[in-house]
This record gives structure tokens, sequence and C-alpha cells, in this order.
């Protein structure tokens, strides 16, 4: 068991969860870089599970980890490392298609703008002008592309039995170390008094249709996959009766952890 994983036991308590007086309302965004140009947007993160626990599971987690007699297998550093080079090529392959979509398109509008003119007109010799300076570059970038994809494609065939290999050490030291978890939270949900609860984000990355709990103190759990890595959030509240509790998931109060 990873320590991602929900028992089912803890699963179907959460689903059974019962409404109680303290409302909370969790959003999830992200900023991301810009498809259509420089700087970044703001991407609301929909479809996500967020519980609400009546403990901190890294605590137990924390806990169970150094009661265990054997440390927890790390990524080596250099695997870390190769996994950065394949982003890094994969970040420069995405560039040059995004540049290539540009230039093909470009191509194409200039095309269209020439045949509303007389190849003797001077208008008409300009826009050829310039369509063959894009037309020169387009087989430049579409070089670059190729090259980049293939240096990204080696990096990555490279890394792949590496991280796979080191996946399955981990979850085989999770299976026994975290063995006895879900009594663990069973146990936790039983002192607290209170119930957990879970909903899922919708279209505008808010979840708020089921997160009504008794009063007290939580935690709002989530992870969002990313490409190489994967954001996690544990975030401790209060409920209290009245207002809602309003809960923000950014990247600034999440912890990044590499993605095997």
């Amino acid at each position: 068991m990873r320590r991602r994983s929900l028992p089912l036991a803890i699963a179907l308590l959460l689903s059974a969860a019962a409404c109680g007086s303290g409302e909370v309302i969790v959003t999830m965004e992200i900023d991301i870089p810009n498809p259509d140009g420089d700087g970044t947007i703001t991407r609301a993160l929909s479809d996500i599970e967020v519980q609400l626990l009546p403990f901190d599971r890294d605590a137990i987690f924390d806990s169970m980890t150094a009661a265990y007699a054997t440390p927890e297998p790390e990524v080596p550093p250099d695997l870390i490392e190769a996994r950065d080079l394949v982003r890094e090529a994969q970040d420069e392959w995405q560039r040059s298609q995004l540049r290539w979509n540009t230039v093909r398109d470009t191509l194409q509008k200039l095309l269209t703008a020439m045949e509303g003119y007389n190849p003797a007109e001077s208008r008409y010799i300009a826009l050829y002008n310039e369509w063959n300076d894009f037309d020169a570059e387009l087989g430049r970038v579409d070089s670059q592309m190729n090259r980049s994809f293939e240096r990204f494609n080696n990096l990555q065939q490279g890394t792949i039995r590496q991280s796979d290999s080191m996946r399955i050490v981990q979850d085989n030291w999770a299976d026994e170390a975290f063995a006895g978890v879900g009594d663990v939270w069973v146990a936790k949900i039983d002192l607290a008094g209170t119930d957990p609860a879970v909903d899922t984000t919708d279209a505008s990355g808010v979840a708020r249709e089921n997160l009504f709990v008794s009063p007290g103190e939580y935690w709002v759990y989530a992870r969002y996959e990313l490409a190489y890595t994967e954001l996690y959030w544990n975030v401790r509240i209060t409920v209290v009766r009245g207002e809602p509790t309003a809960v923000r998931l950014t990247r600034a109060n999440a912890q990044e952890r590499i993605k095997l």
C-alpha cells in the first residue's frame, strides 16, 4: 500500500459520511504556462477528489515509517537528475512543436492573402517574399522538432526501466510498513468522534456539495498529477458553525513530489 492509497474500509466510511453543521468550500486551481503566449494563466482543477479527514494522515504515515525496521527507500539522485533531463527535453520538443504550428498557420494566411493580388503588384511581391522567409523557417523548425523529439524519446526510454524498478521497491516496502494503516485510521475516526467527508471538484474547480461535517479540526487532503510530479495537499483547518470555511488549494500550499 502506498501513502496515496485509501483503504477500502476508509473509503466506505467517507462515502457514507453524514451531513453536519459545518460547511467547507474547497477551490482548487494552479497557474500554468500560457499556451498562447508569455506568462501564466490560472487553470481550475476539475474532477479532483477532496477529502476532509478528522486526523493528520501524514502524522500517521510518518509514525509508522519511523516504527518500521527498514528505512523507506529513497529515489536515487541520479534517477531524479535523469528525469529532470527528460522533462527539459520534452519542454524543448513542445516549444518547437508550438513554433512549427505557428509558422505553418502563418504560411497559410500569407497564401490566402496573396490570392487577392496580381503577381505583378508590389503588395503580392512583398507577401511572397515574406512567405519565402517563413517557408525557410518552417524547414529549420521541422528539423529542430525532429531532433528534439529524438532526444526526448531516447532520454525517456533510458529512465523507464529504472523508474519502474524503483516504484516496485517502494510499493513492496509500503505494503509491509503500512499494513495496519486501515485499522489505525478507523481508530482515529472513532477517537475524533466526527465523520470524514469526500467530494469532487466541479468544472470551476470547486468542491462543496458534500463537504458538510461536524465542527472541529480537519485536514483537507487532495492530489493532482502532473507529467513527472504530483501536487499534494494536506491542509489543516478548523470548521465552525455559521459561515462556510473556505479553503483554496494552489501550488503555494502544495508539496510537489516526484511521481514514478
